[in-house]
């Protein structure tokens, strides 16, 4: 199906209000119950789209379209929206803020175990890179959103715009608070591991790397080489909440970076942090895994995206957190799209499934290390060696069953549900409970939104055709897995009705309570990512198409042999049978292809192809005339 961000949206925004807002009251809580990380992407679905869209933005009320005014009338009319936004966020800090002020990050129901026992009270407490990521994108989503809707509210003279001003007042300081909270637990669960290549570790790096059976040296030496000026600025320059021993100095010893599962159980004190966060003890070991290295490069990504600096959201202590974390977030991709790229032969990106360097194998890790390989090109602007990604997300689709017929009993199907296992080492023995686990269900979703970011990227007009058509039959897969009764009707997830049966565990939930109470709620998991995608789709769609050189020089022909026609025909204005309305025209289509050559020149070639084909007519009715 066609992507169509806007009306696809507010079909979310329509079926979000039914689910979860009643007589002035929003429900929290969704398939997997109420914790910080499903209500914050719940309030994601929208806020996100509010503030990332200018069409969508609910912060100038006088300026909202009629179609998003309707699809928000059950929280009042279009003057009401903005007061009713403030009090859910309200709602949403005093929930996950300590009484005495320290923010809440615990994963609580989103924790798994690898066993099926249940955690242990103090497991459902930990906090995961998840919570602070999705937390830095709701606390700037929300920055953006109160910053413009005071200056809105400050015009009123009503006693309720007073008060509603002096909410949003004491909210702002609260949501600020709560950002410096999630980029200090970002910034502490960034870790270096530096394995040994004789290790199990070193040697399921090597194997990645090598793909062309050269000696074991020459692989460590290139590679050394490859990332000696990632190592040096590693070395020197992060320093903040990090492990004091970390050994970069050797060059025979491997090292990958990224975010582990949560603060790193080494990482020492933010000191200019006041809060529980700056340094509360860590449990995560510290080896970096590649679902929360992406978490928290798309987390990061807000924060670095201009528009953040220039609305001046941030403080000192922010700023100071932000550069570090932009500074972590270069070289993680730096890091990753080297040694994906890694060596003469294939990309060791190419030989799927990527393996990791605690020895799991997954075609989710494959997406992943393509995700960062795919942002180091768009930082760099470089798409010589985008045809060879664009080739590995064509395989993954394939081979995820997007673009493919699922079969029966087909070991892809658990990519989608019950999602890929994330280990969590570290987290074991916490409070005696057993080994957790992180359940990823987005493979869907993480292939839609690369596919749109490598489309914007693309120069080749048949490169981005065949990003677009894999993105739309992407689309088509997620469709067919939304909900479609009850109040969640139009939210994710229903994974069942893309195989019904074929799905492991299909079984277990298809009939009896379980249905009732948990597969007609939503997982807001998966909606929040779905929206994520139709905002990356609009941006993409409001950039103006590509001009192609050649369709240039051939519209630059066809409008130069048109201008010389009409002078030639301006020639000819004493003749009766030469229309001078005509003319006027025919100069003004031209005058319009030369204005849209550089944009948008199959237009301009079609409009010089339409003064042609009048001039041809004006030139040949005088000709016949002259017979006559």
């Amino acid at each position: 199906m066609r992507i169509q961000p806007r009306q696809q949206l507010l079909e979310v925004w329509r079926s979000l209000l039914s689910a979860c807002y009643d007589k002035g009251t929003w429900h929290w809580g969704g398939r997997d119950g109420a914790n910080s990380i499903s209500d914050t992407e719940q309030l994601l679905c929208l806020l996100y789209p509010a503030t990332e869209i200018g069409a969508f933005a609910l912060d100038q009320p006088d300026d909202m379209s009629d179609d998003i005014r309707a699809v928000l009338i059950p929280l009042g009319e279009e003057t009401r929206i903005g007061g009713a936004l403030v009090g859910v966020l309200e709602d949403y800090i005093a929930r996950y803020t300590t009484p005495d002020g320290e923010p809440i990050f615990a994963a609580g129901s989103y924790l798994r175990t690898a066993d099926g026992r249940e955690p242990s009270a103090e497991q459902y407490g930990l906090e995961v890179v998840d919570a602070y990521s999705m937390s830095l994108t709701l606390c700037i989503a929300s920055l953006r959103f109160l910053r413009v809707f005071q200056r809105f509210v400050d015009k009123e003279v009503r006693r309720e715009a007073r008060e509603l001003s002096a909410r949003i007042r004491v909210l702002m300081p609260q949501i600020s608070i709560r950002l410096t909270a999630a980029m200090t637990g970002l910034v502490r669960s960034f870790v270096v591991h530096t394995p040994s290549p004789k290790s199990a570790q070193g040697q399921a790096i090597l194997g990645m790397l090598n793909q062309i059976g050269a000696p074991e040296g020459t692989v460590i030496d290139g590679i050394a080489r490859r990332l000696d000026r990632v190592r040096v600025q590693m070395a020197n320059d992060v320093k903040l909440g990090q492990t004091p021993d970390i050994d970069l100095e050797d060059d025979l010893l491997l090292f990958e970076c990224g975010w582990t599962w949560g603060i790193d159980k080494k990482a020492t004190s933010i000191d200019f942090v006041p809060m529980r966060i700056g340094d509360q003890p860590g449990y995560a070991d510290s080896r970096p895994d590649l679902y929360f290295t992406i978490v928290a490069l798309d987390g990061i990504d807000d924060l670095t995206w201009r528009r953040t600096r220039e609305m001046d959201l941030l403080n000192d202590e922010q700023r100071q957190l932000a550069d570090a974390l932009e500074l972590r977030w270069d070289l993680t991709q730096r890091y990753w799209s080297t040694a994906a790229r890694y060596g003469p032969g294939r990309w060791p990106l190419e030989d799927i499934p990527w393996r990791t360097s605690d020895g799991e194998e997954s075609d989710y890790y494959t997406l992943a290390v393509a995700t960062m390989v795919l942002k180091d090109f768009v930082n760099r602007q470089a798409t010589d060696e985008l045809p060879q990604l664009v080739a590995v997300f064509d395989q993954l689709a394939r081979r995820g069953r997007i673009i493919s017929r699922l079969t029966a009993g087909d070991p892809a199907a658990a990519l989608h549900y019950p999602g890929v296992q994330i280990p969590m080492p570290g987290s074991e023995g916490i409070g005696d409970g057993p080994p957790l686990v992180w359940v990823v269900p987005d493979f869907a979703t993480l292939l839609l939104k690369r596919s749109l970011q490598a489309w914007q990227l693309s120069g080749d007009v048949a490169m981005r055709d065949r990003l677009m058509s894999m993105a739309e039959l992407t689309m088509d897969h997620l469709v067919r897995r939304q909900i479609t009764t009850g109040p969640a009707a139009g939210l994710w997830d229903d994974a069942e009705r893309v195989s019904g049966s074929q799905w492991p565990g299909a079984a277990a939930t298809s009939t009896g309570e379980e249905l009732k109470d948990g597969a007609a709620q939503p997982s807001w998991y998966l909606t929040e990512r779905v929206a994520e995608c139709l905002v990356s789709a609009d941006r993409n769609f409001r950039e103006p198409p590509l001009a192609m050189p050649s369709m240039i020089s051939r519209a630059i022909e066809m409008r130069s042999e048109a201008e010389h026609l009409l002078n030639q025909e301006m020639l000819e204005v004493g003749d009766p049978d030469v229309s001078q309305a005509m003319l006027a025209r025919i100069e003004q289509q031209l005058d319009e292809a030369r204005r849209l050559l550089s944009e948008q020149p199959a237009t301009a070639f079609i409009l010089a192809g339409q003064a042609l084909l009048q001039l041809y007519e004006l030139a040949y009715a005088r000709r016949d005339a002259t017979r006559a």
